[in-house]
């Protein structure tokens, strides 16, 4: 692999400690922390998972044991959310900032292009993953792709396509399909695989390809990214981010109240 070690910064890749939100682990660290902290796992070798956390994600941990222990053996945890991060703040343990999966996925495909590492694309449907590898190779003229193959596969076809991404041997694996079902399919063949780098990138390929608009930065900055995609798809979206917001709320003034003094505790229930 070609990653320039000179532009690495002397950072361990254990990085900073960990805090504990809802049961799994988040990694206290910055966007460009996090991009370092890839790029040094990949050129020091070995197979790394990561994992984006946002509240649904967090109150899917909450029904489902098997996604909690999925999320603890991931390597890299990010918190793509404001909500995460918020909630982080009121429970005391504080990350510094949201890492979003989109901006994630695409910092880290220009750290590929200009590291010379491979990158393999799998995920939606086939004219939305050639429209992504167009993109990334007229936006990073010097990307390798290694491969790329939509994400409607039968169990018949699994072990085939698993055997090609393996021979494809790319540096980064970016996979988009539906939470959680990428997080175990990326669980139970990342052994197999034997890529250094994995990543849910779950609708980030229809963002890229224009299929889908992203909200303005304004939105982003506000923490109100849910609400623009609500707007877009209020038919799919209004029950998910509803009833979800409405869950994660609720667990996060739980474990408030259970962490925190009386006077404490009877002031957030007021603001409440």
């Amino acid at each position: 692999m070609a990653i320039r070690r000179e532009a690495l910064s002397p950072m361990p890749v254990e990085g900073p400690a960990r805090v504990q939100l809802f049961g799994v682990p988040v990694d206290a660290l910055t966007m460009d922390e996090t991009v370092e902290k890839v790029r040094r796992m990949v050129s020091e070798g070995g197979s790394y998972q990561h994992v984006c956390v946002n509240a649904a994600k967090l109150v899917e941990v909450e029904r489902d044991p098997a996604l909690a222990d999925i999320i603890r053996s991931c390597d890299l945890v990010s918190a793509d959310g404001a909500s995460v991060v918020w909630a982080s703040r009121i429970l005391g343990q504080p990350l510094p900032e949201r890492v979003a999966g989109i901006d994630l996925f695409e910092r880290l495909v220009g750290a590929a292009a200009a590291d010379g590492e491979s990158v393999y694309f799998l995920g939606a449907r086939q004219h939305v993953v050639e429209t992504v590898v167009d993109v990334f190779t007229t936006r990073h003229p010097t990307l390798r792709v290694a491969g790329s193959h939509d994400g409607y596969w039968s169990d018949d076809e699994e072990a085939a396509l698993v055997e090609e991404i393996r021979a494809a041997r790319p540096t980064y694996l970016f996979l988009a399909i539906p939470s959680p079902r990428k997080e175990r399919w990326l669980n139970t063949y990342r052994e197999r695989l034997g890529i250094p780098f994995v990543m849910g990138v779950g609708g980030s390929f229809d963002v890229v390809s224009g299929n889908v608009s992203r909200a303005p930065r304004v939105v982003q900055r506000l923490g109100m990214e849910w609400a623009w995609r609500v707007g877009q798809e209020p038919r799919r979206m209004w029950r998910r981010y509803l009833f979800g917001n409405a869950a994660f709320l609720s667990m996060t003034a739980r474990a408030f109240l259970r962490g925190s003094s009386p006077r404490r505790a009877g002031r957030f229930a007021t603001e409440l």
